[in-house]
């Protein structure tokens, strides 16, 4: 996979992928930059070689219609104001007009278009609209790994218009290299955390990091479906029942491969979920009616600690309890102290997932992690062994 860093794009106009699915409140304002942050690295570089950048996403989900309040034109301010340049609204793909408006952009300038999912045909994969897209530029980048699994006329089918000026922008390029650190490359022990409500979820994830890891621990919700496998009451938590032959299974497969598999060995229990809710720890695990697990235990979180300390390589995918609640958060801010820690005495880790990136960020410790991956169901996926469409078709084109 070709990525920027080596390319002087001076003269160039490059169509640039990103993914600008950025929250928005009542007034459309932008309340979470991230994702508009993590691109600036590479409208830098092609601003800075004296090439015009032409960023192109989608907004939440219009269903192919035109809809003011999907507009991008709404992240047009903040975007400028992130990006430390001027970023000039284009409209629609489609218009009459636009090829007028990017013909008169000038080396340096930064253009956004208008959310590309107004089009039936982008999320179709639809070649017309991708040629159409293609009309607007010399060169093609995608820095949109949050959508690179899906295989949309901007992500995959537009490449076949440029079949030897299609890249990576850093953050898909720095994104790939980081996760085949701790799937193809990473230092042993390699542990593993998975949380979060569902096995269904992350079945295929679990799945895939058999044949990886050294260690496995699963907490959250998902646990409770394990620990009922295994004879543990659980009361009223969480679980599903259509999963536990699969959760025995699995016990089953990381005994046979050699994996060390660990589960909470006491939890926080309450009978509501509430700051004033009743709490108790269990002392061997099991959970009356009544009740439900919201949190690992103080003996799980010395356990877990002693186990990630030990690692090299460190994966956190799902929070380990309902940490939104601050009185069943102490698990995963613990959790998140463990990694961090471990980080900062040298293993790599790599943390992913909407809750597991807020959880860091609430205790202040995302500066102290390797890397964090914003990808979402990209990283889900990139996790289970999938080829992503998106990497797919710039790996195709070197």
């Amino acid at each position: 996979m070709k990525y920027i860093d080596n390319e002087n794009f001076k003269g160039k106009k490059v169509l640039v992928r990103v993914d600008y699915n950025v929250p928005l409140n009542d007034l459309f304002e932008v309340t979470d930059v991230t994702r508009i942050e993590r691109t600036k690295k590479t409208v830098s570089k092609i601003v800075n070689d004296g090439g015009i950048a032409i960023l192109m996403s989608h907004l939440g989900r219009p269903k192919g219609e035109a809809n003011e309040k999907f507009s991008l034109e709404h992240i047009i301010k903040r975007s400028s104001e992130v990006l430390g340049k001027n970023v000039i609204f284009l409209g629609d793909v489609l218009n009459d007009d636009v090829e007028k408006k990017v013909n008169a952009l000038k080396p340096g300038d930064v253009g956004l278009l208008e959310n590309l999912r107004f089009h039936k045909g982008e999320e179709k994969g639809d070649v017309e609209f991708a040629k159409a897209i293609a009309r607007l530029g010399d060169v093609y980048v995608n820095d949109a790994f949050g959508t690179a699994h899906r295989e949309h006329a901007s992500t995959a089918t537009i490449v076949k218009f440029f079949p030897s000026q299609s890249y990576a922008g850093y953050l898909l390029y720095e994104e790939v290299t980081n996760l085949e650190k701790v799937l193809s490359n990473a230092k042993s022990p390699f542990t593993a955390i998975i949380g979060g409500s569902k096995v269904s979820t992350k079945l295929n994830i679990i799945l895939n990091l058999l044949d990886r890891v050294d260690s496995l621990i699963i907490a959250g919700g998902m646990s409770y479906t394990f620990l009922h496998s295994l004879g543990v009451k659980i009361g009223n938590s969480i679980f599903e029942p259509d999963m536990v032959d699969m959760a025995k299974e699995i016990v089953s497969k990381a005994h046979l491969k050699g994996v060390d598999l660990y589960f909470p060995i006491d939890n926080i229990c309450a009978d509501k979920f509430s700051e004033d809710a009743n709490t108790y720890i269990t002392t061997q695990n099991h959970i009356p009616d009544g009740w439900e697990g919201v949190d690992i235990g103080p003996r799980t979180i010395q356990k877990f600690a002693r186990i990630i300390k030990d690692s090299e390589t460190i994966l956190w995918n799902g929070p380990v309890g309902v940490f939104e609640i601050d009185k069943f958060g102490f698990g995963t801010q613990s959790m998140a102290l463990c990694v961090a820690v471990t980080t900062m005495s040298g293993a790599f880790s790599l943390i992913g997932g909407g809750d597991s990136i807020a959880a860091v960020s609430k205790y202040g410790l995302s500066n102290f992690i390797s890397y964090i991956s914003t990808g979402g169901g990209a990283m889900l996926e990139y996790l289970e062994g999938i080829e992503l469409p998106g990497i797919k078709a710039l790996n195709d084109v070197e």
